[in-house]
């Protein structure tokens, strides 16, 4: 009897990798191809941060001196000049969760000043480590290609450069949900106690950043349950300790009445308005939205990016339905994830089309970038302002700073204090002019005896406002028609500054 020919069957892939992997597109960076040195793949690796940090810091640092400082950098401003007391002393107000931030600019204003540039490096260097890591996050989930691609959409973005050329915390928390995300691939990858530390250490900065930011931790969170179920109680475990301090700082602010920041309920025109807000441009929403629609197979990596680029912003609207939380900045910490969803998209075309793309990407957002630039790129042209004082100021002027306005009139005071010389500004007629913007001015009660003997009056309110006088507070309001006459009135972007004149002889 003949023995029949030896059939060999091919070897079956794991079902660990058909999960993760169900069109066999492969997790991770493809191996090296068959006679091509390691090192190739190393400069693609080095490539893949390389470019995006580069490109990121070069739109950085083009024009950020240029546009003036707005409401909440002013209180970064205000912050930084304050004593270390008064900076510690924020942990037992309603504003203790601005209180890490605040207290790492004192620092740092300690070392390199209180200028524009000075207090908006930081954001800048955060967001070139962001870039940076965008590139590497994308490499690591893909390839090096998708790294480089990715890293530069992410650059190219108006917000991007928006918020590297702004004095606030949302720069450092995009970095450190970058870094929180690409160390809990490292973690449950491999489940090591000191993986899952650091990855603990990412969320604690993440909260620190950004209280709202923790929501990312949904994102994980689904991630993790989803493709690596056995891992899911020492992520949770890890996850909770990383926000206990962000805990720790909301529970202290709640007897004060904890303030995040001028949020709202979202209404219809906010929802329709975020976009713009979240992309620098809303057309760009929509290309990103485009190319992550076609960058999402059951695949683990293209789920996780997804998954921190829609649970986030699903979980903080359902938050604002009974919590007034929302603003479209909270969620600037998704950008990351939309750039990996687009670049794996442009990986799979050609050259010439994923080129095409990035072009489209970088003219759409010009205009955006180069408004960014102007002397009110950031909403609020305070620098102008400023110069109409000085250049029309005399002697005797006074200045009304409105209380019924957001801040209780520490913006303006802080906007005349920052930007005009102390022999170059208007007297405080209602308030002592030696505050430094942190708290609520004590007011004049006697409100005609401290307009007595001023006959030229400054007015500053924010918002562009038809009637600057309007609504400014009670006694000042009725006092400031009956005595004085709207002589002129300036609106640069985003602020009102009138000159009120007194023309009575017995003053």
């Amino acid at each position: 009897m003949k023995d029949a020919d030896t059939m060999v069957l091919p070897r079956l892939a794991s079902a660990e990798v058909s999960v993760e992997d169900p069109w066999g597109e492969g997790r991770g960076a493809p191996a090296s191809a068959p006679g091509r040195p390691a090192a190739g793949t190393a400069r693609w690796r080095s490539v893949a941060w390389l470019v995006p940090a580069l490109l990121m810091g070069a739109l950085s640092v083009v024009g950020a001196g240029a546009p003036g400082l707005r409401t909440e950098e002013l209180a970064t401003w205000a912050a930084a000049r304050s004593s270390w007391r008064d900076n510690w002393s924020m942990l037992h107000s309603g504003d203790a969760t601005a209180a890490p931030y605040h207290l790492l600019m004192r620092a740092w204003a300690e070392a390199f000043g209180t200028s524009d540039l000075a207090l908006r490096a930081p954001s800048m260097l955060a967001m070139t480590g962001a870039a940076a890591l965008v590139g590497v996050l994308a490499a690591r989930m893909f390839a090096p290609a998708t790294g480089v691609l990715a890293g530069v959409i992410f650059a190219l973005l108006p917000t991007s450069t928006r918020y590297a050329q702004e004095a606030q915390p949302y720069a450092l928390t995009m970095l450190a949900a970058v870094l929180a995300t690409w160390l809990l691939l490292s973690a449950i990858d491999g489940p090591w106690f000191w993986r899952f530390a650091r990855y603990a250490g990412a969320v604690v900065l993440l909260g620190l950043c950004n209280v709202v930011a923790l929501l990312l931790l949904a994102g994980h969170g689904w991630a993790v349950f989803a493709f690596r179920r056995g891992r899911t109680l020492r992520w949770l475990a890890a996850a909770a300790m990383g926000a206990l301090p962000a805990a720790g700082l909301l529970w202290l602010a709640a007897p004060h009445g904890a303030q995040l920041a001028r949020s709202a309920h979202p209404s219809l025109p906010m929802l329709a308005a975020a976009p713009r807000e979240l992309f620098g441009v809303a057309a760009l929403g929509a290309v990103l939205l485009v190319l992550a629609l076609f960058s999402l197979p059951l695949r683990y990596s293209a789920a996780l990016c997804t998954a921190w680029a829609v649970v986030p912003p699903l979980a903080l609207l359902l938050i604002a339905q009974v919590a007034p939380v929302w603003l479209p900045q909270y969620l600037l910490f998704t950008l990351p994830a939309w750039a990996i969803l687009g670049a794996a998209a442009l990986s799979r075309a050609r050259l010439g089309w994923a080129a095409g793309v990035l072009a489209a990407i970088a003219v759409i957002g010009a205009p955006a970038q180069l408004a960014l630039r102007e002397p009110d790129g950031h909403q609020q042209a305070s620098r102008r302002l400023a110069a109409v004082i000085e250049h029309r100021l005399q002697a005797n002027d006074g200045v009304v700073y409105s209380a019924a306005d957001p801040g209780d009139g520490r913006v303006g005071r802080n906007l005349v204090a920052h930007y005009l010389p102390a022999d170059r500004r208007p007297r405080d007629v209602l308030g002592p002019q030696g505050v430094d913007g942190r708290q609520p001015a004590a007011r004049c009660t006697d409100v005609a005896g401290c307009l007595r003997g001023t006959r030229r009056l400054w007015v500053i309110r924010l918002g562009a406002r038809t009637d600057p006088v309007q609504g400014i507070g009670g006694a000042t309001e009725q006092l400031l028609r009956t005595r004085y006459q709207v002589a002129q009135v300036w609106r640069p972007t985003g602020l009102t500054l009138a000159l009120l004149v007194n023309e009575r002889t017995d003053l």
